[in-house]
């Protein structure tokens, strides 16, 4: 039985990646500040915390495989300067973390795995990007880079690293999904902006496979965008989603630009980015998607009773 180390591990992704390892026979231990809490008990708990840059070794030389998920939600507040740098700085930290205990702990890791996003990317609408396009210029683009860099140090201690540049991740369980419906249980589709923006997105169970899959394929090295192979607008996303939940008992309803930006400040601009990320080097290594357009997504997390 192999042994996955995941950070972030009891977060919407972590959870969902934690289940399919221990479907298919993987020990998992999740790192925490709160060991204490952990609730299932299938799952080790094992103490860290980023602030004090302390890890519990013992839980480390244990893994086989580290699935770094770490990082502080950047969709939950509002983004003050303190918000920004603790964004910024849960990644980088997280990060140094990791490679300070593999240099200084005896350990048998074989490859770290690790997120990072699709906001490594900057605005244009008809470009498709591919991982070897340079990173933006603004907060989000800074801030990946920031991370994926932090977490490049592993190489140098002869370890493999997979990073994936995750986009918008549907489910039913929090996320983004979570917030474009509440106002559908109003009967509202509501489009952000004029709902031209491109989102790049991938189903849960997805992600998760290509987590999963990543552990088990030991070829697989590298940085990898983690989004279906078909990018949509805001509008398409947001109608696809209203007529899997509610047929055609809605109504479309749009928020202005200036509105959002009133409401969220700075953080408007990502939600009024448009990013078409490929997923073709993904697919080019055999990887198959259980969800690759938008309707077959929403009809799976909205299903017909």
């Amino acid at each position: 039985m192999e042994t996955v180390l995941i950070t972030g591990g009891t977060g919407m992704v972590g959870s969902a990646l934690t289940d399919l390892l221990l479907e298919r026979g993987y020990k998992v231990i999740v790192l925490t500040r709160t060991p204490e809490r952990g609730r299932n008990k299938q799952v080790t708990y094992a103490r860290w915390d980023v602030n004090t840059q302390t890890i519990d070794t013992a839980a480390l030389q244990q893994a086989d495989y580290i699935v770094h998920l770490s990082g502080a939600n950047v969709g939950e507040k509002r983004w003050t300067d303190a918000r920004k740098q603790e964004i910024v700085t849960s990644r980088t930290q997280s990060s140094e973390l990791i490679v300070k205990a593999l240099l200084a702990t005896p350990n048998k890791v074989k490859k770290v795995i690790s997120a990072s996003a699709t906001g490594y990317y900057g605005q244009y609408t008809n470009h498709i990007f591919t991982e070897s396009d340079t990173p933006a210029q603004d907060y989000l683009g800074t801030t990946t880079q920031l991370w994926e860099q932090g977490i490049a140090e592993v190489k140098s201690l002869g370890k493999k690293l997979v990073t994936f540049r995750i986009g918008i991740v549907l489910s039913r369980d929090g996320g983004a999904l979570k917030e474009f419906y509440k106002p559908l249980r109003f009967g509202f589709a509501t489009v952000m902006g004029n709902g031209e923006q491109y989102i790049s997105w991938i189903h849960i169970h997805d992600l998760v496979r290509l987590f999963f899959n990543a552990i088990v394929n030991d070829k697989l090295e590298g940085t990898y965008n983690a989004v279906a192979p078909n990018p949509v607008t805001n509008k398409e996303l947001i109608q696809a989603m209203a007529r899997a939940a509610k047929g055609k008992s809605y109504m479309m309803a749009y928020v202005p630009a200036a509105v959002l930006k009133v409401a969220l400040g700075e953080m408007s601009v990502e939600v009024l980015k448009s990013v078409r990320a490929s997923a073709d080097k993904i697919q080019h290594t055999g990887f198959q998607f259980s969800y690759p357009t938008i309707d077959k997504a929403m009809e799976q997390l909205f299903p017909k009773h």
